[in-house]
């Protein structure tokens, strides 16, 4: 897999509401889908007069100017932090072959889509509400979510889709009443299933780096760290 492949298939998964080119920058609006699909990101290392440049269109959309820094872009993090931009939300992206899970059990999780009540009420819980619901909608790539239960209540559930050979499962979440028992583990057997029949080789998840708990479970099945990324925002005086 090469950084490229993974950028796309990030993008593909958690799509924003519109991107368009503005000169260097890829600018997008994410209908408040979360800093993944507001955030812009550079093509190119932009000069001075390009970053003045969206700068203003930032502060024309009433938006704070934020963007995405992924693990080869040093210079054009250099620039950000002289312009008095901090760094936020410092994410990992795990991955591992499909081949490396156990084997599902039909009786922990299933397939759900579009997803049910009982879903959005979980992921409600974690904070993922009706606009992250919507990034969902728009994906046009194979995906599903899934459904975790615990003595046939609903308990758990998580997004994921795929692109060519790699899957990504996005927003699991567990019920507050569910945690430790074992639900994140089916619900990701589930998800690596799913992504072979889908034709996945490989299946990847994204983690802030101050989610030790899932940097913790993630590294248990397996998954190590293919690539990371963080965001800058412009500092408010």
């Amino acid at each position: 897999m090469t950084q490229a492949d993974l950028w796309q298939v990030l993008e593909a998964s958690w799509p924003a509401a519109s991107r368009t080119a503005f000169g260097p920058f890829i600018w997008r609006e994410g209908a408040g889908g979360g800093s993944r699909v507001s955030a812009a990101t550079a093509n190119t290392l932009p000069d001075v007069s390009a970053l003045d440049s969206i700068e203003r269109k930032f502060t024309a959309a009433n938006r704070d100017a934020l963007f995405q820094l992924r693990d080869t872009e040093s210079a054009f993090d250099q620039m950000l932090e002289q312009r008095s931009y901090d760094i936020i939300d410092p994410t990992l992206c795990l991955a591992a072959p499909v081949d490396s899970f156990a084997k599902s059990d039909p009786k922990a999780a299933y397939i759900s889509w579009p997803p049910i009540a009982a879903q959005r009420d979980i992921w409600a819980l974690g904070g993922i509400g009706s606009a992250r619901i919507n990034v969902m909608k728009r994906v046009r790539i194979p995906k599903t979510t899934l459904l975790a239960r615990d003595q046939n209540a609903p308990a758990g559930t998580a997004f994921v889709a795929t692109l060519g050979s790699i899957s990504v499962l996005h927003a699991l979440e567990i019920a507050p009443a569910f945690r430790r028992r074992g639900l994140a583990h089916a619900l990701m057997n589930h998800a690596a299933d799913w992504a072979k029949i889908n034709g996945a080789s490989t299946i990847s998840v994204l983690v802030t780096r101050a989610n030790t708990a899932a940097i913790a479970l993630y590294s248990s099945l397996g998954m190590r760290e293919i690539g990371h990324y963080h965001y800058r925002r412009k500092r408010t005086l």
